[in-house]
């Protein structure tokens, strides 16, 4: 059925201005625009760009939306010039819009198509009338003028309304990815990119080549366009040559090739309903409508079946273009977001579009060339197919829009063609893809396993290092890794040949998995510690007595709060107690009389520098599998977050009269991840395990006392001499009898039915029976006299 602007419904969506603004330092003009006002700028050409009266039109704005600035993007992060606290509505009143509601977008690329395909929907459903979308990004003059003496302040207080919807970066950026490295953009896609070059058994040379080829036509339109940051045409051989200014990034990718952000851009695009278009005195010869449309997300990074591809990107484009009633083929313009070539290549691939394709795939210059502005370069691309569309009416243009790392994809069809809104299907679609089969993952990889892929991160100082995505070949699990330092010879084999599909070898450290050439190699550059005690620790002391060892952390400056280095002592010393069959029980106090251990040191947490924690848990002992001889804490004073799950973790706690307990994570906007919220709950009634978790609730000894959380309390400043006491008590006993007590309660620990439970077999049981220890026990009793035990 043919509908024309007449027949439609009156609350029909339609595009009915866009606009582009943009400076560069080195231009002719620069004056120093804040975001704030190149947004602004671009809000104004929107306005004009409507045909009408822009004052009457901006008054009738019932909806504002700001896509989030690269500097307002992560968490922690400070514009180095300032920001307004409600960019939205700084926008609005400079223009003179006075909207109901004002929306500051997640992170992503895909926020501009995103944000025209929700409000569409708003729109067509009487939701909203008006709505003016806008992004900018001011990098250039940020990065120019930061350190300098006369730079702008960019900061304002609005205050009002906003509806800030967060950085939405949920599943994008892991800790297990941070601490392998794996946080820029360049490096995630340049293992989509190696993994799409052996997919089609092509060599790393070969490869750039394609790369090349598709950029180079991207170049020829950035050229052309008045606001692209660098307008300059690049041969395929310019653009992977590599040079002092065209360095490599991540392999395969050289500078010339990963999007640029250092821009000083904006964009905007208004939509409005028919009924209100008309109102306004829009022409219709300005109308453009949003033929077909849809959002879909990408599996997380490493449940995803086949890192050469995104189909999730591309099932977003099928819908749009099915909705739209069209092909591929029926288009005469696309612009699929370029951030990096497979970004492009992966929805040509789906699509059936030749990287020479007569249309070109980019109407702006691309991501590169014309400039990635941040998380609203789609919004340029909309905004020039919009022209592209009013141009030649009657044919259909389609914006792919990508955020994260192939993570999100919006797509957007638009003519001129009068068209009724037709809802998308996303969320059916959605379910499908979340219900697809991935591999198991394995954060802790140790073993043989073959390359699925990988890139090389070259630093602007020279540095290399290599990350790897592997398959371990004892069950397929999928791990990540990281190359050694220094390790020349894995980075030769990463950089030779085809590494993918090689066979090498992994191990798992507290601070990530490492991978190498062979398990010698492996050896060779991290060799396996002696589990012996040294006289020389840093942060901890320890005092050996017969069969007794005392642990103390050694930081009281710090109340004893930890640190990576901290935690990696106490896990050696662990490691050692264990191992050492002279030494049957230990205790592990805090220096000084103010803490035992106060938690992280959240000092150092901010600080920047590397965090991690030893393989086995925070102490050493929060994540040991194996503790088969007693521990005691010797809790004296403060025992909060990290000292709390420390002391949760020993099998016995002796505590001074003054000693505090706590799951205090809560106040610094962290959880108990070391085991508080596994163990709480399990050593006290849930509902005060709750209470304690939720509020981070402090808990006197004697309370803790009555909750079953310490079993001694003792006076102040005798926690030691009070858990020497308990500890003399065990090694009273036999300490073969305490280690098999000890083994036989974890074997059952997770059993329900009491009696299966008594009756489940036990090999430390059976061990018991024909132990020396066991034997000199009743014979010493029958001949009354004092066991000497062998512990064996």
């Amino acid at each position: 059925m043919k509908f024309t602007s007449d027949t439609l419904d009156p609350r029909t969506p339609v595009v009915v201005g866009v606009g582009q603004s943009s400076e560069r330092p080195d231009g002719p003009g620069y004056r120093r625009l804040s975001p704030v006002e190149l947004a602004v700028q671009a809000a104004h050409e929107a306005l004009a760009d409507t045909g009408a009266d822009a004052g009457v039109v901006a008054s009738a704005i019932d909806t504002v939306a700001g896509v989030r600035q690269f500097e307002i993007s992560t968490p922690g992060a400070r514009p180095p010039l300032g920001a307004s606290d409600n960019y939205p509505r700084s926008v609005a009143r400079r223009i003179g819009a006075d909207p109901v509601r004002a929306i500051l977008e997640v992170v992503g690329g895909q926020a501009p198509q995103h944000l025209v395909n929700e409000m569409a929907a708003r729109i067509a459903g009487g939701e909203v009338h008006a709505v003016l979308l806008f992004g900018s990004e001011a990098i250039s003059t940020v990065q120019a003028l930061a350190e300098s003496e006369g730079r702008p302040d960019f900061t304002e207080r609005v205050g009002g309304q906003l509806e800030d919807r967060g950085w939405g970066l949920k599943g994008l950026i892991t800790s297990n990815q941070a601490s392998h490295g794996l946080t820029d953009a360049p490096s995630q896609y340049a293992l989509f990119e190696n993994a799409r070059r052996a997919r089609l058994g092509l060599s790393p040379k070969q490869y750039a080549h394609t790369m090349g080829e598709l950029f180079a036509p991207f170049t020829e339109v950035a050229a052309k366009n008045p606001h692209s940051a660098a307008p300059v045409r690049r041969s395929a051989e310019e653009l992977l040559a590599v040079t002092e200014r065209n360095r490599l990034i991540a392999d395969p990718y050289t500078r010339y090739v990963v999007a640029r952000d250092k821009v000083n851009q904006g964009a905007a695009v208004l939509l409005t309903s028919v009924a209100t278009a008309r109102r306004l005195g829009v022409p219709q010869d300005r109308w453009v409508f949003l033929h077909g449309h849809a959002d879909l997300r990408e599996r997380d990074l490493m449940e995803r079946a086949d890192l050469s591809r995104s189909p999730a990107a591309v099932m977003a484009a099928e819908h749009a273009l099915e909705i739209a009633g069209i092909t591929p083929a029926d288009l005469a313009t696309l612009d699929l977001y370029s951030c990096f070539p497979i970004a492009v290549s992966n929805v040509a691939d789906g699509l059936g579009l030749a990287a020479d394709d007569p249309r070109g795939l980019t109407l702006t210059g691309g991501l590169p060339f014309f400039g990635g502005a941040g998380n609203n370069y789609s919004m340029h691309a909309i905004a020039e197919t919009v022209h592209r569309a009013r141009t030649s009416p009657g044919t259909f243009g389609l914006v792919g829009a990508n955020g994260g790392a192939l993570s999100k994809y919006s797509a957007g069809v638009y003519s001129t063609t009068p068209t009724p809104w037709r809802p998308d299907r996303s969320a059916d679609l959605q379910a499908q893809i979340d219900s697809w089969d991935g591999p198991s993952e394995a954060r802790r990889a140790d073993g043989w396993a073959t390359i699925e892929t990988y890139t090389v991160k070259h630093g602007s100082d020279g540095s290399r290092s290599g990350v790897v995505i592997g398959r371990l070949e004892a069950n397929d699990h999928r791990f990540l890794a990281r190359t050694h330092a220094d390790d020349e010879e894995m980075l030769h084999l990463l950089t030779t040949g085809e590494p993918i599909g090689r066979r090498v070898y992994v191990r798992s450290f507290g601070f990530g998995n490492r991978v190498t050439t062979d398990e010698e190699r492996m050896n060779a550059l991290a060799p396996r510690r002696d589990h012996v005690l040294r006289d020389d620790y840093e942060f901890v002391t320890v005092r050996r007595e017969g069969h007794l060892l005392e642990i103390t952390i050694d930081r009281p400056d710090q109340r004893n709060s930890l640190h990576p280095r901290a935690n990696d002592e106490l896990d050696q010393v662990f490691d050692a107690y264990f191992a050492d069959p002279d030494l049957w029980v230990a205790i592990l106090t805090g220096a000084g009389d103010k803490a035992f251990c106060a938690g992280n040191d959240l000092k150092y947490s901010a600080s920047g520098k590397p965090l991690w924690m030893p393989k086995n848990g925070f102490a050493g002992l929060t994540s040991r599998r194996n503790m088969t001889k007693p521990v005691i804490a010797a809790v004296n004073g403060y025992a909060m977050g990290g000292g709390c799950e420390i002391a949760l973790a020993c099998h016995l706690v002796v505590a001074d009269e003054t000693a505090t307990f706590a799951l205090s994570e809560v106040k610094v906007g962290l959880v108990a991840a070391a085991g508080g919220l596994v163990r709480l709950p399990r050593a006290v009634p849930r509902k005060i395990a709750t209470e304690m978790i939720l509020t981070g609730r402090q808990v006197t000894a004697d309370e803790a006392l009555g909750l079953g959380l310490v079993n001694r309390v003792v006076p102040a400043g005798t926690a030691v001499e009070g858990a020497r006491a308990l500890a003399a008590q065990i090694l009273d006993g036999s300490p073969t009898s305490v280690r098999v007590s000890l083994g036989v309660m974890a074997e059952t620990e997770g059993v329900a039915d009491t009696v299966s439970a008594v009756d489940a077999p036990s090999a430390a049981l059976d061990e018991l029976l024909v132990s020396q220890d066991a034997l000199e026990g009743m014979t010493a009793f029958a001949q009354k006299r004092r066991p000497v035990w062998k512990n064996r």
